[in-house]
């Protein structure tokens, strides 16, 4: 199952991509995909509806940002040996943590908005793990538990 926001920039609803790959409208079951409402059992809720009843919306609609309002983007750097190597760095013996603008999350086709003073950019895809629930010290093992999904 595959959830969306889509809509003009600011204005999205959320969706859901079937199994036939027809985008279908969830808004009257979530208002939006955000911290407050992404959990397990919002997503409990969702598998229960019946999404050929739900209306199909016109598949060249703008897909949007993956959650609205998220409250970290926090990023792992070199975080595998051939990237570090490109740079020229040495792997680091523990992970890189930093944290991006989650003002610059934006939708698969939208512009990225490159700051006016800029001289070089670096072009990079990330992919983002939504947690869940909370966590702290999880055990490798366990660590699935806590993954709602990824954008």
């Amino acid at each position: 199952m595959k959830l969306l926001r889509v809509g003009e920039f600011k204005n999205e609803i959320p969706a859901i991509l079937d199994e036939k790959n027809k985008i279908r409208n969830i808004s009257s079951y979530l208002n939006d995909l955000n911290p407050q409402s992404l959990n397990f059992d919002t997503l409990d809720k969702i598998k229960k509806i019946d999404f050929e009843t739900l209306p199909e919306i016109d598949p060249s609609i703008r897909i949007g940002s993956c959650i609205s309002n998220p409250g970290n983007f926090f990023a792992i750097g070199l975080n595998y040996k051939a990237h570090a190597e490109e740079t020229g760095a040495k792997p680091p013996d523990f992970p890189v943590v930093f944290n991006k603008s989650v003002h610059s999350i934006v939708g698969p086709n939208d512009n990225v908005i490159i700051p006016q003073n800029s001289k070089k950019l670096d072009h990079e895809v990330e992919i983002a793990m939504v947690i869940g629930k909370k966590a702290k010290r999880v055990l490798e093992k366990d660590a699935q538990d806590y993954i709602f999904g990824y954008c």
